[in-house]
């Protein structure tokens, strides 16, 4: 168990919920337009969450009452119709400017109405109704109150459609519990991908069924040499229904033909020798790889890619493509050039980290770019040209958002390979002009990467990825025209009760004027 040095984080108590309603933009991500006015909303013993005939408002309004019952002591029924209360509602947006995922909520003394063209829609409008609520709200005890909704009108939409966060559990396995509870907490700020990290030299932690041995063997250890774990199939398919539940999409991760080792000491045909290695527990880079020459490899790769799409009803298969410094790039473009259409074939698109870029990336892919503001002219422009060719951009630039970074020289966790990244940096750059010669278009969206060298239990997690999460979170949802570093720190503060009352183990950085407790 992790142990934070004094002042670090905490989990204290929540100030007391104050009668004043939390402003309409004291939100994050940042809406994209708030108009407030209005006496406010009270939520009392006797209201009621509404939804329309729909299955999708009703699931959302069972979430809702689930989050605000134990706090309140209400009973808030989720019944049908017309009234005063808390109102969902699916509605037509003829002119589309809610989109995919947008919602408008409107509160005045009546009720509160929240409306969206979809379900993910409504769940985001959820969130944002949890934020506008005293943080007291979050507790598992009921609390005081009162529980005022300011009045106006939250009209919003996300300024990208991927909005992402992956989880490495091949470092360090986490339980199907542990990844609930990350997911439940990237809900909260509208993220909508959950970006698992299933297979690296140090463990394989997804149950394949052709060849048993990889979750058997290559899952049986972890970095520092602990027992690893490994999900079955069963297991995964929860954490993908989890996620759903919350309207996220997980994006399984395949790494290849490089952070093999799990692999190739469990069978040891996959290697060009025919010589299993041994399980690895280090934490180097770049030393192992999948014999390209070999047709084993392949249906290896078949295999695992076949088993893994069908238990993940999400578009995307991730294929790393990573730090594959033992394969030449001959082998690495004719290597890629095999496996993408493989992807494709059992009906996913490719992700793959921007090496891939050095290949030819497959129609429809996209690639995630891990770069740092000092990465060579020559590896940004293969990213360049890729996106001029057609190819979407996931941004995730390690001295900006890997989450696995210290924030600064005395943090106890965390990596410094990419520098140290406080809560200033991570959130202080625009995706949309980061990579000069990038077309808008290219710019799919942000992932926040949580490496987990250095974090073996959910309490290192939630201290490296918050508050950092947060801002990953605003870059992928708000305008480019809400993005400013001192308005941002305010909204963030205030989140600082909030984790408190949810346990959320952050760390509180001096950059941030958190409120006093």
């Amino acid at each position: 168990m992790f142990v934070a040095s004094a002042g670090v984080f905490t989990t204290g108590s929540a100030p007391a919920a104050g009668a004043a309603p939390v402003p309409l933009d004291r939100v994050v991500p940042a809406p994209a337009s708030v108009r407030p006015g209005g006496a406010p909303y009270r939520i009392t013993s006797g209201t009621r969450i509404r939804v329309d005939g729909t299955p999708e408002a009703r699931r959302t309004g069972e979430y809702l009452a689930a989050v605000l019952r134990p706090s309140t002591g209400y009973a808030l029924p989720v019944t049908p119709g017309a009234g005063s209360g808390i109102r969902l509602a699916l509605v037509r947006d003829a002119e589309g400017e809610l989109g995919a995922e947008g919602y408008r909520l409107r509160s005045d003394p009546r009720g509160v109405t929240i409306s969206a063209s979809t379900s993910a829609g409504l769940f985001h409008g959820v969130q944002t109704l949890r934020q506008l609520l005293p943080a007291a709200v979050e507790r598992g005890t009921v609390q005081p109150g009162p529980w005022r909704v300011a009045g106006g009108t939250v009209t919003d939409r996300p300024r990208y459609a991927y909005r992402g966060a992956m989880l490495d559990v091949a470092r360090h396995f986490f339980t199907v519990d542990q990844v609930e509870r990350y997911i439940d907490q990237l809900a909260l700020y509208k993220i909508n991908v959950l970006h698992l990290h299933l297979t690296d030299d140090q463990g394989w932690r997804i149950a394949i069924d052709s060849w048993p041995r990889l979750a058997a063997h290559g899952g049986s250890t972890q970095v520092g040499g602990g027992p690893g774990g490994h999900y079955t199939k069963d297991d995964y398919q929860e954490i993908v229904r989890y996620a759903a539940s919350r309207h996220l999409e997980v994006v399984p991760e395949l790494d290849m033909p490089g952070h093999t080792d799990a692999a190739l000491a469990s069978y040891a045909e996959l290697n060009c020798d025919g010589a299993a290695p041994p399980l690895y527990t280090g934490t180097d880079v770049g030393f192992s790889s999948l014999c390209v020459s070999k047709d084993v490899t392949y249906d290896f790769v078949d295999d695992v890619v076949r088993e893994v799409a069908a238990l993940t009803p999400g578009r995307y298969l991730h294929i790393g493509g990573d730090e594959a410094h033992s394969t030449s790039h001959e082998d690495y473009v004719k290597f890629m050039d095999r496996v993408q259409p493989v992807v494709a074939e059992y009906g996913k698109t490719v992700i793959g980290w921007h090496q891939l870029a050095a290949a030819t990336p497959a129609g429809g892919a996209l690639v995630q770019y891990w770069g740092l503001d000092s990465t060579g002219a020559a590896e940004k422009a293969q990213v360049v040209r890729a996106a001029q060719n057609g190819t979407g951009l996931i941004l995730s630039p390690a001295d900006r958002i890997y989450l696995d970074m210290k924030y600064d020289r005395s943090t106890p966790l965390g990596l410094s390979w990419a520098g140290y990244v406080d809560v200033r940096r991570s959130y202080d750059w625009d995706p949309g002009g980061y990579l000069p010669g990038v077309p808008a278009s290219a710019v799919r969206g942000v992932e926040g990467p949580l490496w987990t060298e250095t974090v073996a239990d959910p309490a290192g997690l939630e201290y490296l990825a918050f508050p950092r999460l947060a801002g990953a979170a605003e870059l992928g949802w708000s305008p480019a025209a809400t993005h400013d570093w001192q308005s941002y720190r305010v909204r963030l503060a205030a989140q600082g009760p909030r984790w408190d009352a949810l346990g959320v183990r952050y760390h509180r950085s001096p950059q941030v004027p958190w409120p006093a407790r």
